[in-house]
């Protein structure tokens, strides 16, 4: 079982930035990678950004340039920084992992962006 923790949403201006972090309780990160996902009201989850078990990230066309995901093998730790937030942005940001056989999921993290 993995417990994946996130923390650093809030309230922010268009313009801003924050940075998310999901902290995990086995060393999933450097192993298996790791995963952004967001869902705004009404819509469904979708892919934020990717951290592969190799090293390499890929974004969701709408964040690239903006946001940057990244991890801490040591802290068994993924982050996400968030420049040039927008309004679209607001939603619900989720972090998620596999271990093994089975998805992990975090309890989200509400990011809102006032224009």
């Amino acid at each position: 079982q993995v417990q994946l923790v996130e923390s650093g949403g809030g309230l922010v201006q268009a313009g801003g930035s924050l940075r998310l972090s999901c902290a995990a309780s086995e060393n999933v990160f450097s192993i298996n990678g790791g995963e952004w996902h967001r869902q705004a009201p009404g819509k469904q989850r979708e892919l934020v950004a990717i951290f592969t078990r190799f090293g390499q990230t890929n974004y969701a066309d709408s964040v690239k340039g903006r946001f940057a995901i990244s991890r801490d093998n040591i802290k068994n730790t993924v982050y996400l920084q968030m420049n040039s937030l927008k309004p679209e942005d607001t939603a619900v940001y989720y972090c998620h992992a596999r271990w093994g056989l089975s998805d992990y999921w975090g309890q989200g993290t509400q990011v809102t962006v006032s224009s």
